[in-house]
């Protein structure tokens, strides 16, 4: 696990320095769930491509930017599957920006995940290494991340992460997030899935939610690189997340970019959820 933790490390430097000086235009490519891709979505992917071939112990890599798995080591133990850079749009106004990370052992699926990590590229770059624990490293001046602390949810946030268009919101859904900014919480949503829950992770809780709608009825994130791997981080920090009405780690995928709903928190948010979609 440690020489895949270091890859990720050395891939986030590298990383970094694209966002920092290397071209933020688009491309003439369109990923596999119809994204036009910016340069920087596949100078990321090859670059963490490139740096997990050096591991023997990945077995193959699925990338949010592939149609397809990567066989790069037969005898591998581990299948990674990754988001290189998350809320890539987001760039070009200079927001915090991500890459998301879940380690699948000998299969993909939610009850094979043995750890996750994700990367924060903002005013600080920050990794959050999730396995028994969930642990803040910060980039410091030498190119080294270095860990910060451990980090832990209370049972009640204050924040509420409103995702999806709201036009194609339920009513009932519409009604929970009404609810729950009347009861006092705050608005933090930049559009990122990457900052937004680590915000939520560090500030000990509240609520993210990206619901089934209209025109995504099952959902728009992606199972295999977003969901799964922030479910894990969630839950390791003793919080919970919910397709709405069941465990995201019991969901199982059919496809590679399969979607769904989803809900991550501390445990009286997740509670508030599933109360009011018990109801439908």
């Amino acid at each position: 696990m440690k020489e895949i933790i270091d890859a990720i490390s050395r891939a986030a430097v590298r990383i970094k320095r694209e966002i920092e000086f290397g071209d933020t235009s688009y491309s003439d490519h369109i990923n596999k769930t119809g994204d036009t891709q910016l340069k920087l979505d596949i100078a990321s992917d090859l670059i963490i491509e490139e740096e997990f071939k050096k591991i023997p112990c990945v077995k193959a890599i699925i990338s949010e930017e592939k149609e397809t798995a990567q066989t790069l080591n037969k005898d591998g133990k581990y299948i990674i599957g990754y988001d290189p850079l998350d809320g890539s749009s987001l760039i070009d106004v200079n927001l915090a920006v991500g890459s998301i990370f879940a380690i699948y052992e000998k299969e993909v699926n939610a009850k094979s995940i043995v750890a996750a990590i994700y990367v924060v590229y903002g005013p600080r770059t920050e990794m959050v290494v999730a396995k028994d624990d969930v642990r803040l490293y910060r980039l410091n001046e030498s190119g080294e991340f270095k860990e910060i602390k451990t980090i832990k949810l209370n049972q009640k946030g204050k924040l509420n992460a409103t995702g999806a268009t709201q036009k194609g919101w339920s009513a009932y859904h519409k009604k929970l997030i009404e609810d729950i900014f009347a009861d006092g919480y705050r608005l933090r949503y930049s559009g990122g899935m990457v900052p937004d829950l680590h915000q939520i992770l560090l500030k000990g809780g509240g609520l993210f939610s990206y619901p089934a709608t209209t025109d995504t009825p099952n959902g728009k994130l992606r199972l295999l690189f977003e969901v799964f791997p922030f479910a894990f981080v969630f839950e390791k920090a003793g919080g919970a997340a919910i397709d709405g009405k069941k465990r995201l780690l019991e969901l199982k995928a059919s496809h590679i970019h399969d979607t769904s709903p989803c809900f991550f928190g501390s445990n009286e948010e997740i509670d508030r959820v599933l109360n009011e979609y018990a109801k439908h």
